[in-house]
C-alpha cells in the first residue's frame, strides 16, 4: 500500500531535517539482502548515530533539493538504502563495513560536504578513523615530547642517584678508620 500525500510530506520533512544537518550521505543498493541482515545493519547504524532508511527515490530527491547534496539525485536509481550522518565518516563506515561481509549490499554513490563520491571514494572515506580516535591520536602526539622529557629527567635522577651512592660509601669508609 502506497503512502498518501500527507505521509509523503511527512517523510520528506523528516529526511530533509536530517539532510540539513548532515555532512555525509551514502547510497547503496540493497537488492537481495535478507531481512535479518538489514535489521543488523540498522542496529549498527543506530549505535553509530547514523540515520539509515529505505526511501522511494522520488521522496529522497525532493529531500535533497536545494541542499549541498542535490548532485546526488542523479545516482538515486533502483532499490536504495540511504545512510545519513552528521559525522563525516560514520555513514560511509557503517555501509562499507557491512558491504565487506555482505556482497549483496552494493555502494553506488556518496556525497561528503557537497562533493560527489564514487564507490572507491566512499570506501576510502570509511577508512578514516572516527573523530574521537583522531583526537586521541593528536593528544598522544602532543604528550610524546612531555613524556620523553619526564623519562629523561627520571633517567638523569637515577644516574645521579647511582653516582652519589658510591661516593657516600667511600666517604663513610674513610671516616670509619679515622674514628678507630
Amino acid at each position: 500500500m502506497g503512502l498518501n500525500l500527507n505521509d509523503k510530506k511527512a517523510v520528506v520533512a523528516e529526511v530533509s531535517a536530517k539532510v540539513a544537518t548532515a555532512q555525509t550521505i551514502v547510497v547503496a543498493e540493497y537488492r537481495g539482502i535478507q531481512v535479518g541482515h538489514l535489521t543488523q545493519l540498522r542496529a549498527k547504524a543506530r549505535t553509530q548515530g547514523v540515520y539509515l532508511r529505505v526511501l522511494k527515490n522520488t521522496l529522497a530527491r525532493k529531500s535533497v533539493e536545494g541542499t549541498q547534496f542535490a548532485n546526488l539525485a542523479d545516482s538515486m536509481v533502483g532499490p536504495l538504502i540511504y545512510s545519513i550522518s552528521d559525522d563525516a565518516v560514520a555513514a560511509a563506515k557503517v555501509i562499507a563495513d557491512f558491504a565487506k561481509t555482505n556482497d549483496k549490499l552494493v555502494i553506488t554513490a556518496g556525497n561528503y560536504a557537497g562533493k560527489q563520491l564514487d564507490k572507491a571514494a566512499v570506501i576510502s572515506l570509511a577508512s578514516i578513523p572516527s573523530r574521537e580516535v583522531l583526537i586521541a591520536q593528536v593528544l598522544g602526539l602532543m604528550l610524546t615530547p612531555v613524556s620523553a622529557f619526564a623519562r629523561g629527567l627520571a633517567a638523569l635522577a637515577a644516574k645521579k642517584g647511582e653516582g652519589a651512592a658510591p661516593a657516600e660509601e667511600t666517604a663513610a669508609a674513610e671516616e670509619a678508620p679515622a674514628a678507630a
